[in-house]
Protein backbone atom coordinates (compact mmCIF):
# COMPACT_ATOMS: atom_id res chain seq x y z
CA UNK A 1 0.00 0.00 0.00
CA UNK A 2 1.18 3.52 -0.26
CA UNK A 3 3.16 5.33 2.48
CA UNK A 4 1.04 7.79 3.79
CA UNK A 5 1.96 10.76 6.88
CA UNK A 6 0.61 9.22 10.19
CA UNK A 7 -1.81 11.52 11.58
CA UNK A 8 -0.69 10.46 15.30
CA UNK A 9 3.44 9.67 15.65
CA UNK A 10 4.16 6.55 18.53
CA UNK A 11 4.73 7.53 21.52
CA UNK A 12 8.18 7.36 22.52
CA UNK A 13 7.12 6.38 26.15
CA UNK A 14 6.32 3.71 24.88
CA UNK A 15 7.48 -0.23 25.00
CA UNK A 16 8.44 0.11 21.51
CA UNK A 17 10.18 2.89 21.39
CA UNK A 18 8.00 4.56 19.53
CA UNK A 19 9.57 6.89 17.06
CA UNK A 20 12.87 6.47 18.28
CA UNK A 21 12.50 2.45 18.12
CA UNK A 22 12.37 2.32 14.50
CA UNK A 23 9.87 0.58 12.43
CA UNK A 24 9.05 0.33 8.79
CA UNK A 25 5.66 0.63 6.94
CA UNK A 26 3.84 -2.30 7.06
CA UNK A 27 3.52 -4.27 4.14
CA UNK A 28 -0.69 -5.67 3.45
CA UNK A 29 -3.50 -5.27 1.34
CA UNK A 30 -6.51 -4.21 2.82
CA UNK A 31 -8.71 -5.92 -0.10
CA UNK A 32 -7.00 -9.05 1.13
CA UNK A 33 -8.45 -8.98 4.57
CA UNK A 34 -10.45 -11.58 5.05
CA UNK A 35 -11.59 -11.20 8.79
CA UNK A 36 -13.07 -8.94 10.85
CA UNK A 37 -10.29 -8.85 13.65
CA UNK A 38 -8.14 -8.17 10.49
CA UNK A 39 -10.60 -5.33 9.50
CA UNK A 40 -10.36 -3.73 12.94
CA UNK A 41 -6.79 -3.84 13.19
CA UNK A 42 -6.28 -2.01 9.60
CA UNK A 43 -8.78 0.50 10.80
CA UNK A 44 -6.72 0.86 14.11
CA UNK A 45 -3.84 1.33 11.94
CA UNK A 46 -5.41 4.24 9.75
CA UNK A 47 -6.29 5.61 13.31
CA UNK A 48 -2.23 5.70 14.74
CA UNK A 49 0.52 3.97 12.60
CA UNK A 50 1.25 0.85 10.52
CA UNK A 51 4.81 -0.41 11.22
CA UNK A 52 6.38 -3.32 11.33
CA UNK A 53 8.79 -3.84 14.41
CA UNK A 54 12.49 -5.24 15.04
CA UNK A 55 15.86 -4.93 15.50
CA UNK A 56 15.53 -3.50 19.41
CA UNK A 57 18.39 -4.88 22.15
CA UNK A 58 17.34 -8.20 22.96
CA UNK A 59 18.27 -8.29 26.70
CA UNK A 60 17.24 -4.47 27.02
CA UNK A 61 14.12 -4.79 25.41
CA UNK A 62 13.53 -7.67 27.92
CA UNK A 63 14.60 -5.32 30.90
CA UNK A 64 12.68 -2.44 29.80
CA UNK A 65 9.21 -5.11 29.80
CA UNK A 66 9.98 -6.79 32.81
CA UNK A 67 10.07 -2.56 34.25
CA UNK A 68 6.94 -2.06 32.67
CA UNK A 69 4.78 -4.99 34.55
CA UNK A 70 1.89 -4.04 36.30
CA UNK A 71 2.76 -0.31 35.76
CA UNK A 72 2.53 2.63 33.00
CA UNK A 73 5.23 3.36 30.30
CA UNK A 74 4.64 6.70 31.62
CA UNK A 75 6.04 5.52 35.02
CA UNK A 76 8.60 2.75 33.78
CA UNK A 77 10.42 4.76 30.88
CA UNK A 78 12.04 7.08 33.46
CA UNK A 79 13.02 3.83 35.48
CA UNK A 80 14.12 2.51 32.56
CA UNK A 81 16.68 5.75 31.77
CA UNK A 82 18.09 5.86 34.72
CA UNK A 83 18.73 1.92 34.65
CA UNK A 84 20.72 2.30 31.28
CA UNK A 85 22.53 5.68 33.28
CA UNK A 86 23.84 3.70 35.84
CA UNK A 87 24.60 0.27 34.64
CA UNK A 88 25.05 0.65 30.86
CA UNK A 89 28.50 2.63 31.39
CA UNK A 90 30.55 3.19 28.20
CA UNK A 91 31.04 -0.13 26.24
CA UNK A 92 29.85 -2.71 29.84
CA UNK A 93 28.21 -5.31 28.90
CA UNK A 94 24.62 -4.37 30.61
CA UNK A 95 23.98 -8.10 31.05
CA UNK A 96 26.96 -8.25 33.53
CA UNK A 97 26.86 -5.35 35.10
CA UNK A 98 22.86 -5.85 35.73
CA UNK A 99 23.94 -10.04 36.95
CA UNK A 100 26.34 -8.96 39.48
CA UNK A 101 24.34 -5.76 40.68
CA UNK A 102 23.58 -4.54 44.42
CA UNK A 103 19.58 -5.60 44.93
CA UNK A 104 19.37 -2.74 46.87
CA UNK A 105 20.97 -0.33 44.48
CA UNK A 106 18.94 -1.76 41.45
CA UNK A 107 15.66 -1.24 43.34
CA UNK A 108 17.01 2.24 43.93
CA UNK A 109 17.50 2.89 40.75
CA UNK A 110 14.30 1.37 39.47
CA UNK A 111 11.86 2.53 42.04
CA UNK A 112 9.78 4.91 39.70
CA UNK A 113 8.60 1.57 38.04
CA UNK A 114 6.41 0.00 41.34
CA UNK A 115 7.49 -3.16 42.84
CA UNK A 116 10.89 -2.06 42.49
CA UNK A 117 12.14 -4.85 45.03
CA UNK A 118 10.80 -7.96 42.83
CA UNK A 119 11.42 -6.35 39.67
CA UNK A 120 15.19 -6.22 40.89
CA UNK A 121 15.56 -9.85 41.67
CA UNK A 122 13.78 -10.52 38.32
CA UNK A 123 15.92 -8.18 36.95
CA UNK A 124 18.88 -9.36 38.40
CA UNK A 125 17.90 -13.06 37.65
CA UNK A 126 17.33 -12.58 33.98
CA UNK A 127 20.48 -11.01 33.57
CA UNK A 128 22.35 -14.31 35.19
CA UNK A 129 20.17 -16.39 33.50
CA UNK A 130 21.38 -14.92 29.76
CA UNK A 131 25.29 -14.93 30.63
CA UNK A 132 24.76 -18.29 31.85
CA UNK A 133 22.84 -19.62 29.03
CA UNK A 134 24.58 -17.66 26.53
CA UNK A 135 27.27 -15.49 27.25
CA UNK A 136 26.47 -12.60 26.29
CA UNK A 137 24.53 -9.61 24.99
CA UNK A 138 25.31 -10.43 21.33
CA UNK A 139 24.10 -14.13 21.89
CA UNK A 140 21.24 -13.59 23.30
CA UNK A 141 20.20 -11.24 20.57
CA UNK A 142 20.92 -13.90 17.99
CA UNK A 143 18.87 -16.20 20.10
CA UNK A 144 15.85 -14.22 19.67
CA UNK A 145 16.65 -13.07 16.48
CA UNK A 146 17.25 -15.84 14.38
CA UNK A 147 16.05 -18.90 16.43
CA UNK A 148 12.45 -20.99 15.84
CA UNK A 149 9.94 -18.06 17.80
CA UNK A 150 7.64 -20.92 19.19
CA UNK A 151 10.99 -22.21 20.82
CA UNK A 152 12.16 -19.11 22.24
CA UNK A 153 8.70 -18.06 23.75
CA UNK A 154 8.93 -21.41 25.58
CA UNK A 155 12.63 -20.74 26.60
CA UNK A 156 11.77 -17.30 28.14
CA UNK A 157 8.90 -18.20 29.48
CA UNK A 158 10.93 -20.67 31.81
CA UNK A 159 13.05 -17.37 33.55
CA UNK A 160 11.51 -15.90 36.72
CA UNK A 161 8.89 -12.65 35.89
CA UNK A 162 9.37 -13.70 32.48
CA UNK A 163 5.42 -14.34 31.34
CA UNK A 164 3.67 -14.63 27.59
CA UNK A 165 2.96 -10.78 27.21
CA UNK A 166 6.76 -10.33 28.04
CA UNK A 167 8.41 -13.14 25.77
CA UNK A 168 5.83 -12.01 23.38
CA UNK A 169 7.02 -8.17 23.57
CA UNK A 170 11.05 -9.56 23.57
CA UNK A 171 10.12 -11.58 20.10
CA UNK A 172 7.92 -8.64 18.56
CA UNK A 173 10.70 -5.83 19.34
CA UNK A 174 13.82 -7.28 19.02
CA UNK A 175 13.24 -10.46 17.22
CA UNK A 176 11.01 -8.50 14.54
CA UNK A 177 9.05 -12.13 14.34
CA UNK A 178 5.60 -11.52 12.45
CA UNK A 179 2.30 -13.03 13.95
CA UNK A 180 3.07 -12.02 17.39
CA UNK A 181 0.37 -10.04 19.15
CA UNK A 182 1.49 -9.38 22.73
CA UNK A 183 -1.73 -9.02 25.20
CA UNK A 184 -1.40 -6.70 27.99
CA UNK A 185 -4.47 -5.51 30.16
CA UNK A 186 -5.62 -3.24 27.14
CA UNK A 187 -5.09 -5.69 24.39
CA UNK A 188 -7.22 -8.18 26.63
CA UNK A 189 -10.28 -5.56 27.51
CA UNK A 190 -10.62 -4.03 24.27
CA UNK A 191 -10.50 -7.32 22.04
CA UNK A 192 -13.44 -8.57 24.10
CA UNK A 193 -15.24 -5.15 24.03
CA UNK A 194 -15.10 -4.91 20.74
CA UNK A 195 -15.57 -8.72 19.71
CA UNK A 196 -12.87 -10.11 18.05
CA UNK A 197 -12.02 -12.30 20.62
CA UNK A 198 -14.40 -14.71 23.25
CA UNK A 199 -15.89 -12.54 25.85
CA UNK A 200 -14.74 -15.30 28.40
CA UNK A 201 -10.92 -15.46 27.21
CA UNK A 202 -8.22 -15.37 29.29
CA UNK A 203 -5.33 -13.37 28.27
CA UNK A 204 -3.73 -16.50 26.41
CA UNK A 205 -7.04 -16.97 25.10
CA UNK A 206 -7.20 -13.51 23.59
CA UNK A 207 -3.83 -13.84 22.03
CA UNK A 208 -4.96 -16.96 19.91
CA UNK A 209 -7.74 -15.46 19.14
CA UNK A 210 -5.72 -12.41 17.54
CA UNK A 211 -2.77 -14.16 15.43
CA UNK A 212 -5.30 -16.66 14.61
CA UNK A 213 -7.19 -13.96 12.77
CA UNK A 214 -4.83 -11.06 12.06
CA UNK A 215 -2.48 -11.32 9.00
CA UNK A 216 1.13 -11.64 10.44
CA UNK A 217 2.60 -8.23 9.00
CA UNK A 218 -0.25 -6.80 11.27
CA UNK A 219 -0.03 -7.85 14.42
CA UNK A 220 2.62 -5.29 15.61
CA UNK A 221 1.31 -2.98 14.78
CA UNK A 222 -2.50 -4.13 15.91
CA UNK A 223 -0.69 -4.69 19.22
CA UNK A 224 0.65 -1.02 19.88
CA UNK A 225 -2.34 0.84 17.98
CA UNK A 226 -5.05 -1.11 20.01
CA UNK A 227 -2.96 -0.22 23.06
CA UNK A 228 -3.00 3.40 22.06
CA UNK A 229 -6.88 3.59 21.50
CA UNK A 230 -7.89 1.99 24.56
CA UNK A 231 -5.59 4.85 26.65
CA UNK A 232 -7.26 7.72 24.30
CA UNK A 233 -10.75 6.10 24.16
CA UNK A 234 -11.86 2.95 25.34
CA UNK A 235 -10.22 3.04 28.42
CA UNK A 236 -11.61 0.96 31.42
CA UNK A 237 -13.52 3.07 33.48
CA UNK A 238 -14.89 5.81 30.83
CA UNK A 239 -14.93 4.03 27.35
CA UNK A 240 -15.93 7.00 24.88
CA UNK A 241 -19.33 5.59 23.91
CA UNK A 242 -20.89 6.27 26.98
CA UNK A 243 -20.76 10.09 26.88
CA UNK A 244 -21.16 10.03 23.07
CA UNK A 245 -22.30 6.81 20.99
CA UNK A 246 -20.35 9.43 17.97
CA UNK A 247 -17.23 10.02 20.23
CA UNK A 248 -16.07 6.53 18.84
CA UNK A 249 -13.60 6.09 15.68
CA UNK A 250 -14.50 2.51 16.01
CA UNK A 251 -17.72 2.48 17.05
CA UNK A 252 -19.37 0.66 13.50
CA UNK A 253 -16.91 -2.12 14.08
CA UNK A 254 -17.50 -2.57 17.60
CA UNK A 255 -19.96 -5.11 19.08
CA UNK A 256 -19.55 -2.92 22.47
CA UNK A 257 -19.40 -6.74 24.67
CA UNK A 258 -20.37 -5.32 28.16
CA UNK A 259 -20.99 -1.58 27.20
CA UNK A 260 -24.50 -0.26 27.28
CA UNK A 261 -24.32 3.42 26.18
CA UNK A 262 -28.03 3.18 26.95
CA UNK A 263 -27.93 3.16 30.83
CA UNK A 264 -24.43 4.39 30.96
CA UNK A 265 -23.08 0.87 32.45
CA UNK A 266 -20.71 -1.70 31.36
CA UNK A 267 -19.14 -4.82 33.25
CA UNK A 268 -16.55 -7.05 32.13
CA UNK A 269 -17.02 -8.80 28.81
CA UNK A 270 -17.21 -11.80 30.60
CA UNK A 271 -19.91 -11.31 32.86
CA UNK A 272 -22.58 -9.76 29.68
CA UNK A 273 -25.65 -11.83 29.39
CA UNK A 274 -25.63 -13.13 25.88
CA UNK A 275 -27.75 -11.89 23.43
Amino acid sequence: MDEKPQADPEPDVNISGGVAGGGELAPFEVADIGTRAGRVVARLGELYWEKTYGGRDAFECLVRTILSQNTSDVASQPAHDALLERYADGDADLVNALADADHDELAETISGAGLYNQKSKMIRGAAAWVREEFGSEAAFDAFVTDEDPNAVRETLLEVHGVGPKTADCVLLFAGGQPGVFPVDTHVHRIARRLGIAPAEADHEGVREALEGAIPPEMCGFGHTAMIQFGREYCTARAPACLEDPDACPMADLCDQVGVYPETGEFVDPAEAPES
